[in-house]
């Protein structure tokens, strides 16, 4: 693929040098036998992040539709060959200020400080590390990639770094030390190159993109973090349906118990709460053993107990 600035647009939600519709109709030439959803990613794109919220809801609620299907896109590769002249970025503390803006705007926690004292070179080391996971169990590397995205935009880890890598990795219960071995091999390399290659069949230039594809072979593409409605109304395109039938969201004690950590405003966008009301609803909703409140750069996030 080719190279993708880290600069990413507040308005669109969207990482990378690319001016697109919000939402249009593609076709591909190639077989499904049923709905897939293509969610094409970075772990250092900091709108994924932003998305988070959204995705998840979408997820919980009309998962049933569609294959989920997560690719790894490629953002940064090295600083050497790098720059984005449009957007002020040639070094890496360029962007520190650009992450600290999309984690106000999104209100989902962003240091950014890491840029200025401990920069990341390259995301395609924790991209490498997801793929092989991903071949083993790929909710063990769903659950790697938000541990990752956790680890450097809130609290300002280097993810780059093989350390911080192993420690998330051991945390999941796996072998660090054997999947970080495998990810330094050539078939590391392939796994990856394999999502590029895909990820640059499906039309894509910026992330996030999520790409539906029906089993007529008919796409509908949504560039950047955008409001529900967007996939709700992508995937009804997709289906060709007026109308889809929810999934009943999960109690938060189910959902805390899945996830372990959840920021604020993934809550108030889950079960469509006002900021103002998230105390009372943690009080209504949990035991006061069940979890722990803490907070960050602002903004309460809450810990499973269990």
């Amino acid at each position: 693929m080719s190279k993708n600035p880290m600069a990413c647009d507040l308005e669109t939600g969207i990482c990378g040098a690319v001016e697109e519709e919000a939402m249009e109709v593609i076709d591909f030439n190639k077989s499904d036998i049923s709905l897939n959803l293509y969610y094409v990613t970075d772990p250092i794109c900091s709108h994924c992040w932003a998305l988070e919220p959204v995705l998840r809801r979408f997820v919980s609620q009309y998962g049933h539709y569609f294959n989920f299907h997560t690719i790894m896109g490629g953002l940064l590769e090295k600083w050497e060959d790098f720059s984005d002249s449009a957007n002020g970025i040639s070094k890496p503390a360029d962007v520190a200020d650009h992450w600290r803006e999309v984690g106000e705007h999104s209100r989902m926690p962003i240091d950014g400080s890491l840029w200025l004292n401990n920069p990341i070179q390259s995301s395609f080391p924790p991209s490498i590390v997801f793929k092989v996971i991903q071949q083993r169990d790929d909710s063990l590397a769903t659950e790697f990639l938000r541990r990752a995205r956790e680890a450097v935009f809130a609290f300002n880890q280097n993810i780059g770094d093989p350390v911080v890598l192993l420690d998330i990795v051991n945390k999941l219960n796996l072998d660090g030390k054997s999947i970080l071995k495998d990810a330094q091999q050539e078939i590391g390399k392939n796994l990856l190159n394999e999502d590029f290659h895909l990820a640059a069949s499906l039309g894509v230039r910026g992330f996030p993109s999520i790409i539906i594809v029906n089993k007529d072979n008919k796409g509908v593409k949504v560039v950047g973090a955008r409001p529900l409605e967007y996939y709700i109304n992508g995937l009804k395109q997709a289906l060709n349906q007026d109308k889809l039938q929810p999934k009943t969201l999960p109690s938060l004690s189910e959902l805390l118990k899945k996830e372990q950590l959840l920021f604020s405003k993934e809550l108030e966008i889950m079960y469509s709460i006002k900021q103002t009301d998230i105390h009372s609803f943690i009080k209504k909703e949990l035991s006061s053993d069940s979890y722990e409140e803490k907070e960050i750069l602002g903004e309460a996030y809450y810990l499973s107990a269990y």
